[in-house]
């Protein structure tokens, strides 16, 4: 039986085009980002296992990679709680990871995936993963972690990653000098590749306790053929437990 070409459309079938349509719209502006990506920049080849130990670059400690060239400008707040800090509060004895811009120079071996849409890294310190987002969304305020939430994009060979959303940490700034940092912490990293190692140029901002910017730069090695990232295991007890060769300075 022909059907009749006047008959109206039925509810489903106009809300199944709607829905056609907002599908492809969506992917229209996704695709558009990483076609722009693609066109306009030049997008480095990042992944791979990459080595951060001693044969990298120098073993991290309390003048690296801080140095007195480059130690971050403290303001009051920021040295009251130096003051205060002893070695026994820090939550590495807890088994909380690390967090930005310690992670980055803990000497471990780090893993970079590169997708169309992210950018992952996962850290043999601490079997961490970060997710650098590079679709354009944003973050929301259920996004506040000890990683943080990262956002990226790739400018003239090399991926420019900020990150936000860092929870307060007493020991967010390093492993050594007793330096926190506060959740307004905001985190500027720039990936390239030099002769084939991974480069990086970190920068910190705390307004909460720094005077001004910090950063550093540092390197990964190509990790050895084959080598594949070890589990970090972090046992409560046991890690606690070292804490007992630390006097404290407090009643």
């Amino acid at each position: 039986m022909k059907q009749d070409s006047n008959k109206p459309v039925g509810v489903k079938a106009t809300l199944a085009v709607f829905a056609q349509v907002a599908l492809v719209a969506l992917i229209s502006v996704q695709t558009g980002v990483l076609l722009a990506q693609s066109d306009d920049a030049a997008i480095p080849d990042l992944s791979g296992v990459w080595d951060g130990g001693f044969g990298a670059r120098p073993v991290n400690s309390e003048t690296v990679p801080w140095t007195s060239e480059n130690f971050p400008k403290l303001n009051e707040r920021a040295k009251a709680y130096q003051e205060v800090f002893e070695e026994i509060i820090s939550p590495k004895y807890d088994c909380q990871p690390a967090s930005s811009p310690a992670i980055q120079y803990d000497p471990y071996h780090m893993q970079v995936t590169q997708w169309p849409d992210r950018v992952m890294f996962r850290y043999e310190k601490d079997d961490q993963l970060r997710t650098v987002w590079l679709d354009g969304r944003e973050p929301t305020s259920l996004d506040i972690n000890n990683q943080g939430f990262s956002v990226g994009y790739y400018e003239d060979g090399a991926l420019i990653v900020t990150t936000t959303h860092f929870m307060f940490d007493i020991t967010g700034f390093d492993d050594y000098n007793g330096i926190p940092s506060s959740a307004q912490k905001v985190l500027t990293e720039r990936y390239w590749m030099e002769e084939g190692n991974l480069q990086l140029t970190l920068t910190l901002e705390d307004p909460m306790f720094l005077l001004e910017p910090a950063s550093y730069t540092t390197r990964w090695v190509p990790a050895r053929p084959g080598y594949q990232l070890a589990a970090y295991g972090c046992d409560p007890e046991s890690a606690r437990a070292s804490v007992r060769f630390y006097p404290s300075k407090y009643k």
